[in-house]
């Protein structure tokens, strides 16, 4: 490992001791229940089953029918990740009986390869930003019950130039009568509330009080512990869920019937329901992101700089911003094109989190980019002055993204709902989302 002191790009020009993290889209042979690309109603049986299909060229399951050695459940759910997790809570805490399968020993996706940031204030007025509040709540009830790590540190956002200002303060005149619990301080404020940003040509600071940080390793790892235990969940891990007709599951060889089923698989789009999901055209993004040693300097809130103003949206109707975005790509082209937005926190290991980047396609290059790395590491530089740090860790994610929308739900079959495309804030809106979908569901 490596100290990084004067300039952080120096780290990677001499040997550096990492762990890196891949996520790899595992494929498979699939198996297509319904022929969804010549029916013109998405999701409606197709009478067709067990004929190939020449133009998914993958042969149809023929149909599933209950035997001796059929196995019967209520409620089914198809991955271990945030997402599968919150309606696991969501169905279980009322009672119902829940199994959920993981075809991965342990969930090793984007749940866990994220800041661990519970974050409200990137969500735009309404419904979204309420449902990201009950997340929150119901992240802090969560740690209050196991003891994880969960630190309601809020959010600051120091500002450096009069394009950032300009729509800072358009934000906070619009969005404070929303219940957004947000202030705007003076430059003195700011580094009063965290002696960690970089006072040189600091204009002022954005503060909200709502953000949380979780572990997200820690937490992801907990929640099916605390589920078994208290409301007797039961998880399948390793166990891939192959095919799917209504109520029939095809689970690692055996065969299941569930009342309902919920499929939350986060960005394996190709083994259930390929079809559905390229007509609905989710996409893939490939974030990079570093994680430190134990620092004793102790960072008291998130910090974000002024390129995140460009990421989230509930900035998007800020009339400024146009001319902020325009200033960033003119003179910081390199982050416009790989998409870099930088925010850094501490967990509850003291390591400081760092990221991230955003690359966009359904084929993800699992090879990580050294100047992604070093760009982010010196964007950092500009709104922080950090003591020396040593990179622990890098590694990248990758979640699915629906362009337009901060969600997917679909249903497919009767009784069988795909929930999906929470595009990177999965952390922030899956147990809202969750509460939500129980009453539709």
């Amino acid at each position: 490992m490596l100290n990084i002191k004067n300039n952080a790009l120096d780290i990677f020009h001499k040997p550096l001791i990492i762990e890196r993290l891949h996520y790899f889209t595992y494929f498979h042979n699939y198996l297509i229940i319904n022929d969804l690309t010549n029916n013109p109603k998405l999701g409606t049986r197709n009478p067709k089953l067990g004929t190939r299909n020449p133009k998914l060229g993958t042969r149809n399951l023929k149909l599933m029918q209950k035997n001796s050695m059929t196995k019967k459940i209520e409620i089914a759910i198809i991955g271990a990740g945030i997402v599968g997790l919150a309606h696991a809570l969501s169905f279980a805490r009322r009672g119902h009986q829940v199994r959920v399968f993981e075809r991965n020993l342990q969930a090793v996706g984007a749940s866990v390869r994220n800041f661990g940031m519970v974050w409200p204030i990137g969500q735009p007025a309404g419904k979204l930003f309420h449902r990201a509040m009950l997340s929150r709540q119901i992240w802090l009830e969560f740690a209050a019950e196991t003891g994880i790590y969960a630190n309601p540190c809020g959010s600051l956002l120091p500002f450096y130039t009069p394009e950032e200002q300009a729509v800072v303060e358009e934000f906070y005149q619009a969005k404070q009568p929303s219940g957004y619990q947000i202030d705007l301080l003076s430059p003195q404020s700011t580094l009063k509330q965290c002696e960690l940003v970089n006072p040189k040509n600091l204009r002022g600071g954005l503060w909200s009080e709502t953000e949380v940080i979780v572990d997200p390793r820690e937490a992801i790892a907990r929640l099916p512990i605390y589920l078994q235990a208290k409301y007797g969940v039961e998880f399948h891990f390793g166990k891939t869920v192959t095919a799917i007709q209504a109520p029939y599951l095809q689970v690692a060889g055996e065969q299941w019937q569930a009342d309902k089923i919920l499929i939350c698989s986060g960005a394996d789009f190709e083994t259930l329901y390929p079809a559905l999901f390229q007509a609905n055209q989710l996409t893939k993004c490939k974030l990079q992101m570093l994680r430190t040693t134990a620092q004793t300097a102790h960072l008291n809130t998130a910090l974000y700089g002024g390129l995140t103003l460009t990421h989230y949206n509930s900035f998007a109707d800020c009339p400024s911003l146009p001319q902020l975005k325009q200033k960033f790509e003119t003179e910081m082209p390199e982050y416009s094109k790989w998409g870099i937005h930088v925010m850094i926190c501490q967990n509850g290991s003291q390591e400081w989190v760092i990221g991230d980047s955003h690359e966009y396609g359904l084929n993800p290059e699992p090879f990580d980019k050294t100047l992604v790395n070093q760009l982010i590491l010196s964007y950092l530089q500009t709104f922080t002055q950090l003591p020396d740090f040593e990179i622990a860790q890098t590694w990248h994610g990758v979640y699915p993204k629906l362009f337009g929308k901060t969600d997917l739900l679909l249903q497919p079959e009767a009784n069988v709902h795909i929930i999906n495309g929470l595009g990177g804030a999965g952390m922030t809106l899956s147990f809202g989302l969750a509460e939500e979908n129980y009453t539709i569901f």
